[in-house]
């Protein structure tokens, strides 16, 4: 089930964030929000990135987005906790539907944006080749664990996943209207920013499904006391994307947050690996989910605020989008993949993911003549 999701949601969120671009920004965050559909994500991280231009602002914006970001899965395991306890779990299904009525309200009070680009294409080939790539390399990854690395069919997948991307490529440097523009993705510090967040997300979502599995049926905690279990996670990915990367990426490289960040994240998963089935909750669990809840929020929010910088307004939609790609594919292949192979990998995978943004990732802080200036603001429609 969570791998058919993000199949769905992963695959098609390219699609989503060129939508966006191309009809407008608001108009598909509400049609997102009535649809729960793929343009959602995209159409949300590009209007927060062509609304908050300043530094200081942009900085307290991306701050709450990243937490948001960080902690919503772990809100999610409360909340559903609660419902499956007391009501039933179709309720997880239907809790969607209140928020999404005050968001679409909100949404047509308060937001402004440019209606889209008049006679503008979409890239059908570039959908098919893209889209098809990804649900291709991520469906691979997913039918691993049953079937074994070696097995026909997963390395049939991983095969024509490889070769439709190197064709979404190709196409990309000679479509009229490209699904994804590759200057955005030839640039170093970008390219960094969403390697970074496929890498540290693989190790985290492996790890919420693990420790769910760990704390209902070998602890034997019920659902809601499993859900508030997460709680110092989330609150740790709050105080680390609001309280320290927010209050310091005007002042310091992002590499200098990202980087670091990934230590305390690693040494937590590292922790994790000691679980034993008489560990205690406090002793064993407790500073884990604290060490990784703040240094993944050292990661996400300088992430997608670095990601987005400097883009055009006109592809902001798309470029939202390859970091929201990065994100669900990470946590598409750390799910299936932390399930096979042991948890020291995440450990391992969280490391690698700080390595990548110290020697990538070379953007200098917004608020002292970085390179990247942020994107010109719209007019208001």
């Amino acid at each position: 089930m969570i791998t058919a999701y993000t199949l769905a949601f992963g695959g098609l969120l390219l699609l989503g964030g060129r939508i966006a671009d191309l009809v407008g920004r608001k108009r598909t965050f509400v049609i997102g929000l009535i649809g729960f559909a793929a343009v959602l994500a995209p159409s949300a991280l590009s209007l927060l990135t062509t609304t908050f231009t300043d530094p200081k602002e942009r900085g307290k914006a991306f701050g709450i987005y990243g937490a948001l970001a960080g902690s919503g899965s772990a809100i999610g395991f409360i909340v559903g906790g609660l419902l499956t306890e007391y009501l039933n779990w179709r309720w997880c299904l239907y809790v969607n539907v209140p928020i999404a009525v005050i968001a679409v309200i909100g949404a047509l009070a308060l937001l402004h944006d440019s209606p889209g680009r008049p006679g503008a294409r979409l890239d059908v080939p570039g959908v098919l080749l893209g889209c098809g790539g990804l649900v291709a390399i991520v469906y691979g990854f997913a039918e691993a664990q049953p079937r074994g690395w070696t097995d026909p069919m997963v390395l049939t997948l991983f095969a024509v996943g490889v070769v439709l991307l190197a064709a979404f490529v190709w196409w990309q440097t000679r479509a009229p209207m490209p699904l994804l523009p590759l200057h955005i993705i030839k640039d170093r510090t970008r390219a960094g920013c969403f390697l970074t967040m496929a890498l540290a997300v693989i190790g985290m979502f492996g790890l919420f499904l693990f420790m769910t599995y760990y704390l209902q049926v070998i602890l034997e905690y019920s659902p809601v006391t499993t859900g508030l279990a997460f709680l110092p996670l989330t609150a740790a990915i709050i105080t680390g994307s609001t309280q320290i990367a927010a209050r310091l990426l005007d002042h310091v490289a992002p590499r200098l947050l990202m980087a670091p960040g990934a230590l305390p994240a690693a040494v937590g998963m590292m922790l994790l690996t000691r679980l034993t089935v008489h560990s205690s909750y406090a002793a064993d669990i407790l500073p884990a989910l604290i060490l990784m809840g703040l240094g993944m929020g050292l990661i996400f929010m300088p992430v997608f605020a670095t990601a987005t910088a400097g883009v055009a307004p006109q592809d902001s939609g798309v470029t939202s989008t390859t970091v929201n790609t990065s994100q669900q594919v990470g946590g598409s292949i750390g799910t299936a993949l932390l399930n096979t192979v042991a948890i020291w990998w995440a450990a391992a995978i969280m490391l690698l993911a700080g390595l990548v943004a110290a020697l990538m990732v070379t953007a200098k802080p917004p608020g002292h003549g970085a390179t990247q200036e942020a994107p010109v603001p719209e007019k208001v429609a």
